[in-house]
């Protein structure tokens, strides 16, 4: 297994008692635009031993020039992408897969970093006890690396504490009710395996016992909650909410419809301050461009884009595996076999953030944000991941400017497809 990542929630005390290394070789970045404090600013970026540096101490104190330059012929230098939600990618499932996790986890990992996400949750659906038992432990945190592929940031467990209404492609079977609190999610999962492994987990505020839940589990493992596959009233959703919920999974999708009375889990759009986070799929199948607008002015900052892809993402069109589930791949939708049932999305973070723009008018620098910041700032790791900044992880992408990945580097190495080397098992 690789090299443990630093969860999510350990304590930025736990981390300022190291020194940075100023031995190793500099990396410049120039002739680029560099994404930073939401602008797209002319300047160089600077790198050393894995981490963005400030260039001051390199000129002035130790008189150093850079060893290696990178002309970045004028793009824009952006941090990696996170996705926060995905269940599978080149023929492997992190929930269907439970034999073979390892080799799953490993060629997801580098095929997305090779498409520019540095960072993610791998994310399991609904599943029984047996599963997360068996396999949270290989999806915990992770660090990135050439030979590891986008570092992992914990999983994110969807269900399956969610509404049998508002199941979409989750197996009925597997929901469950938490009418016992706490007992029954270390049933299900196991608390030790949830503070350890995961980042956040998706359940439904209205199912019996979670709300109640939420403080005491957010209290007891440490994890991040987001409410999704909800059938709940607005006043349920806000109660979670201002519980400690920060975040709503693949908003619209799933979920109690808008009314104007009662708008359900999406109503948190007008909640008070500070709202959640919303992940968002931009494929234009899963929400209507229009939707995708109203919910980014309503509130902008809070857009996180996730792919929420599934097994066949950048495979052929045709029949595959989400969890237990059989799905049917064609023509860009994906559903489960015999219905009209979305089961997921086979797009990429990268399209999404294109797409981003062609359906709100969004800048670049905002479309980049929510696909780095915010997914970042979901977590509680913008210290090290989803910004540019001095002392930050030195995941980097050098875009063009239409935002086609041209260069990935991950922990201040240059991914391509001659050093990282992975299979799709078709």
């Amino acid at each position: 297994m690789a090299a443990a990542y630093t969860h999510p929630h350990t304590s930025d005390d736990a981390r300022a008692d190291s020194k940075p290394d100023t031995s190793g070789p500099i990396t410049q970045f120039y002739n680029c635009r560099v994404l930073r404090d939401h602008e797209l600013v002319d300047d160089s970026l600077y790198i050393q031993n894995g981490k963005i540096i400030d260039p001051t101490n390199m000129f002035w104190d130790e008189q150093r020039i850079p060893d290696v330059r990178i002309d970045c012929k004028g793009g824009i230098v952006s941090p990696g992408y996170i996705d926060l939600q995905i269940n599978g990618a080149y023929g492997f499932d992190f929930s269907n897969d439970t034999d073979i996790i390892e080799e799953a986890v490993s060629n997801i990992s580098k095929g997305l970093l090779l498409q520019g996400c540095t960072a993610y949750c791998p994310t399991t659906v609904s599943s029984r006890p047996e599963v997360y038992h068996k396999v949270l432990a290989h999806l915990g945190p992770r660090v990135g690396s050439i030979e590891s592929g986008a570092t992992i940031l914990g999983a994110h467990v969807e269900g399956p504490f969610i509404s049998p209404q508002k199941k979409g492609a989750h197996e009925l079977a597997t929901l469950r009710v938490a009418k016992n609190g706490l007992a029954d999610f270390e049933e299900c999962y196991g608390l030790d395996n949830l503070r350890k492994y995961v980042a956040y987990v998706t359940m439904a505020p209205e199912v019996e016992g979670v709300l109640e839940s939420i403080p005491k589990l957010i209290k007891a493992t440490g994890i991040s909650i987001s409410s999704g596959h909800s059938n709940a009233t607005t006043a349920v959703a806000n109660k979670a909410h201002t519980s400690g919920a920060n975040m709503i999974t693949h908003l619209f999708n799933a979920m109690h419809a808008f009314h104007q009375r009662d708008p359900g889990v999406i109503g948190l759009l007008g909640a008070s301050e500070p709202r959640p986070f919303y992940g968002i799929i931009c494929d234009g199948i899963h929400v209507h461009p229009h939707s995708v607008m109203i919910a980014y002015n309503a509130h902008p900052a809070g857009a996180c884009l996730v792919t929420d892809a599934m097994s066949a993402q950048s495979l052929p069109d045709g029949f595959y595996k989400l969890g237990e589930m059989d799905v049917d791949v064609h023509g860009g939708h994906v559903y489960i076999k015999g219905t009209n049932t979305i089961a997921g999305a086979i797009i990429t973070l990268a399209e999404c953030v294109r797409n981003f723009i062609k359906f709100t008018g969004a800048s670049k620098v905002e479309a980049l944000e929510n696909a780095t910041l915010h997914p970042a700032q979901m977590l509680g790791i913008t210290d090290r991941k989803g910004t540019l900044a001095h002392g930050a992880d030195a995941d980097i992408l050098i875009l063009d400017d239409n935002l086609f990945v041209q260069r990935v580097f991950v922990a201040g190495m240059e991914a391509t497809d001659k050093n990282v080397i992975f299979r799709k098992r078709l």
